[in-house]
């Protein structure tokens, strides 16, 4: 490393200026534009901390890492000392397994990652013209404290392909994985999109917002001053209702909600309502470019509800504001018939330990050429029309 650049690791966001991290993390918003990510920003990963959603007990213990050169911090990192697997979207429970049957210690582990958000973005936030010191930089010096410390690993998840580019050229290994998104071709409508597809599909999908929409109640997109207090009470009890369901124990605390209260100018709310009530509803964060889906719950169930509130009306929305795309989140084949079309993921993974990498390494490059294969499939059973 450069002895001009100087790393340090944090004990929390707090410890740097909302300033300093954002000249990185979202040097395009400093004219007071929306961000392309608003995950990495300084409000939002402190939201994380002071709400208790990370820190002492979660298994996520803030590390943000920070480069600075002459004085001035030229790269970032949203880094977290972790003790599980959880929350991360891109699974290494089989790693951990085989290496601790084999008598290794595979946790804590070092993760640069937005906590619960499986959101692509920059993972080497760095400050414009920085790009190639702040990134050498923020890696060596996370295998220098990985190897240091006694750690298995550190995963960068959900990164660009830029970073796969450096951070392998470093000797990292690099996985991929598959997500859905929604691609603006210049729509104007959603009857324009409809138009794109398929005869079927494009029936298929005017039935089932029908039904949804019929459902007995009102739906509602708000965002800003629109949002008041009770919306966030209601979101709570949904996502409540949804984490119980699939991770045993929400992730979010309850202050973490009243916190996003504070950025609703970033959030859109799809609420279904009956009799003045939210029954249902949909978290979605506004960016410069997408709609990034996030959480979704309910009270009650209705026939097709939970696609029209998290797919349909996010789509609407987009095209009524001029967005590029909508990032619907992690997993779920059934938005391909929805125009969800499936894209690459990439994360980077170091591991300290010659074995285990070696191990890795060869199912990862299995594992890719599966991934390239099944979306290659996919594509070709998307629900639009043939070109002519």
């Amino acid at each position: 490393m450069s002895a001009a650049v100087e790393v340090s690791i944090l004990s929390g966001i707090s410890e740097i200026s909302e300033a300093d991290w954002n000249a990185c993390a979202c040097p395009e918003a400093q004219d007071g534009a929306r961000p392309f990510d608003p995950f990495t920003t300084h409000r939002f990963l402190t939201a994380l901390e002071t709400s208790g959603s990370v820190g002492e007990g979660t298994g996520w213990m803030p590390r943000p890492m920070v480069a600075r050169a002459a004085g001035q911090v030229i790269a970032v990192a949203p880094l977290y000392l972790k003790s599980h697997s959880q929350g991360e979207y891109v699974f290494d429970h089989g790693w951990a397994e085989a290496f601790e049957r084999a008598g290794g210690r595979y946790y804590p582990k070092l993760q640069g990652a937005v906590p619960f958000t499986p959101v692509a973005g920059r993972r080497l936030l760095t400050r414009p013209g920085h790009e190639v010191a702040g990134r050498a930089a923020l890696l060596q010096a996370m295998a220098e404290v990985a190897e240091g410390a006694g750690l298995s690993s550190v995963h960068l998840t959900f990164c660009t392909e830029d970073e796969v580019t450096v951070a392998t050229g470093a000797g990292w290994l690099h996985r991929t994985g598959m997500q859905f998104h929604w691609t603006n071709r210049g729509y104007g409508s959603f009857e324009d999109f409809l138009a794109d597809l398929a005869s079927r599909k494009r029936k298929a999908l005017r039935k089932e917002r029908e039904r949804a929409q019929g459902f007995g109640g009102t739906i509602r997109a708000l965002t800003g001053d629109a949002i008041l207090p009770e919306h966030w009470a209601a979101m709570w009890a949904f996502y409540q209702d949804t984490g119980g369901r699939k991770w045993g124990r929400p992730y979010l605390t309850r202050a973490f909600f009243d916190a996003l209260h504070a950025m609703r100018d970033e959030v859109l709310l799809v609420l279904a309502e009956r009799d003045g009530s939210p029954v249902a509803g949909a978290l979605n964060m506004i960016g410069r470019e997408a709609l990034f889906g996030r959480y979704w719950g309910c009270l009650e169930d209705h026939a097709f509800l939970h696609f029209e509130l998290c797919y349909h009306q996010a789509v609407d929305w987009a095209i009524a504001h001029g967005l590029d795309r909508v990032e619907a989140g992690a997993q779920g084949e059934h938005k391909l018939a929805r125009g969800y079309m499936p894209v690459t993921t990439h994360s980077v993974h170091l591991l300290t330990h010659l074995g285990l990498r070696r191990a890795v390494d060869d199912y990862l490059q299995a594992e890719r050429r599966a991934i390239a294969g099944e979306i290659e499939a996919l594509v070709a059973l998307g629900p639009f029309r043939a070109e002519e």
